[in-house]
């Protein structure tokens, strides 16, 4: 099965697309993972958001997406997620390499960040990331930065 892709901006976003976006993230960030961080920081308003459906209309796939010098000077990923029920399906890998893509497209020829939690390092290397820096503790969640060079 082939989910659906979706790409808006904030302003762009119906009430029940924001609303099931902020459901995951809460289930996945803070009910899952206890993480210790407000998620409203206020760059919603200027990201992409990226998703997909499954044919029953279900996110199974989120990430905001940065173009450069809004959150760094590279473009960038975040506050990915797969919920826990669609996990092992490969939706991982097809979200990222969409999130890969439409940079790639938006911003050419500029190399895209992200902050990785630690056990995700390796997958993130497996499309072209490499970690640079120390592991920090965000949100009580060790992560490592990754960039992949454009």
């Amino acid at each position: 099965m082939t989910p659906k892709r979706f790409l808006k901006a904030f302003h762009e976003l119906t009430c029940e697309q924001l609303y099931k976006i902020m459901k995951h993230r809460s289930n996945v960030f803070f009910l899952e993972q206890n993480c210790q961080c407000e998620d409203l920081d206020d760059k919603d308003q200027i990201a992409k958001h990226l998703w997909l459906e499954n044919s029953a209309g279900d996110l199974v796939a989120y990430a905001r997406l940065f173009l450069p010098n809004q959150v760094y000077a590279e473009s960038s990923i975040g506050r990915v997620l797969v919920p826990k029920s669609e996990r092992g399906k490969g939706f991982a890998n097809t979200l990222t390499e969409e999130a890969i893509q439409i940079l790639e497209t938006l911003a050419p020829g500029v190399a895209i960040r992200l902050s990785a939690q630690l056990p995700v390092e390796a997958f993130y290397q497996r499309f072209g990331f490499h970690s640079y820096g120390d592991v920090y503790n965000e949100c009580g969640i060790n992560h490592i930065g990754m960039i992949r060079e454009a």
